[in-house]
């Protein structure tokens, strides 16, 4: 595939079901940069995985400019998934690439591993350790960002799995480092990680990639004060759950309650599932891996709690919000209750009036609001 080709390619790729906006691509230069580096390292039978494609410029990329047969690709996002899937729909490429989570499936006999570098440092440490655990002894990893995303910690994290670890120059503001040689790995994987949250009394399990790890955010600690205020209610969804704080604290209070913990992340929605485990809710909560309820029936629930993300992707962005609170308008029943705790400045209530029903502001601290909506 010539340059013109592959950017052909980027260019037609769409980031649906994900928010779209002008300011937000598909792709990047670290996708185009990674297969570049990856070129010079494969042959036709080289067994290549990916990591952390967005909406799938790198596996349609591989599949397309490389010659690759076939890929596995693990991916955090749900949204990321059915855009690949879509995305691969359009360029005729469907059925060359298989979904799998991070572990033996994913990486055995792996030999060229592509990762688009996540966020957070725990993250990329599951990584890296799933790789030397699973993958080949000749496995070379290719972990690719955009620059000013990327630290000297993401080095110091890769050393911990891998012997030799290569920044390269960097290009068009993105930078690739090169693993190799990995580690003997120990027994035990570095996540999840089950720790105590002295102040509500519970356990909580985290993997890497989940936001705010094992500890409780200041959002969703201001919300859970308002607890004994949130009322009793049949059918709950806790939408955007994380590690699955607010439905197990939910359900530990309210024993008749059936409760819906979802999250986009597959890190987040694996974590949730070890927090309802460890503190005996599990039978009385479902976690699912979902984008906006979009499995969920209409006028299916009758609380929906929501501590929404103001990211999309490293850009900060309302597009994430808005579409939660489209999705929350379709899933509650009549009457029903969306609780929502927010950064003041972002200033939702106007949407949430306007999309869900009247909205009163239940409390205020100097950083965040919490808003009661109640669906018309």
């Amino acid at each position: 595939m010539t340059a013109l080709e592959l950017e052909a390619l980027f260019g037609s790729l769409s980031r649906l079901p994900d928010v779209d906006a002008d300011n937000l691509q598909a792709y990047d230069a670290t996708d185009r940069i990674l297969l570049e580096t990856a070129a010079d390292m494969m042959g036709a039978d080289t067994e290549v995985v990916i990591i952390g494609d967005r909406y799938g410029a790198l596996t349609l990329g591989a599949l397309a400019g490389l010659g690759v047969g076939h890929v596995r690709v693990h991916q955090d996002l749900f949204t990321g998934r059915l855009a690949l899937e879509r995305n691969a729909a359009a360029a005729g490429l469907e059925g060359r690439f298989t979904q799998h989570e991070l572990g033996p499936e994913l990486l055995g006999e792996a030999e060229l591993v592509l990762v688009q570098l996540p966020k957070s440092l725990a993250g990329l440490e599951e990584i890296s350790d799933a790789v030397a655990r699973f993958a080949t002894p000749e496995a070379v990893v290719l972990a690719g960002g955009r620059v000013k995303h990327m630290s000297t910690g993401m080095n110091a994290v890769l050393e911990k799995s891998f012997s030799s670890v290569q920044p390269q120059l960097a290009r068009q503001k993105s930078r690739v480092l090169i693993a190799r040689d990995p580690r003997k790995v120990p027994d035990a994987p570095p996540y999840p990680v089950a720790e105590p949250l002295q102040e509500l009394g519970i356990t909580v399990c985290a993997h890497g990639a989940v936001f705010s790890g094992a500890r409780l955010d200041i959002g969703t600690r201001f919300l859970l004060t308002f607890l004994d205020r949130i009322p009793a209610a049949g059918h709950v969804v806790d939408l955007g759950c994380g590690t699955g704080i607010l439905a197990t604290m939910y359900a530990r209070r309210h024993e008749g309650s059936k409760v819906v913990a979802t999250d986009q992340s597959a890190a987040a929605v694996a974590s949730a599932r070890g927090t309802v485990a460890a503190n005996g809710v599990g039978e009385r909560v479902t976690v699912i891996h979902d984008d906006a309820m979009s499995t969920l029936e209409p006028g299916s629930a009758d609380l929906i709690l929501l501590n929404p993300p103001f990211h999309v992707g490293t850009s900060v962005h309302a597009g994430a919000a808005l579409k939660m609170f489209q999705a929350a308008a379709r899933v509650l029943a009549p009457g029903g209750e969306l609780w929502t705790v927010y950064n003041s400045h972002l200033q939702y209530r106007s949407a949430l009036e306007r999309l869900i029903g009247p909205s009163s502001e239940e409390g205020r601290n100097p950083k965040f609001t919490v808003t009661r909506s109640i669906k018309s």
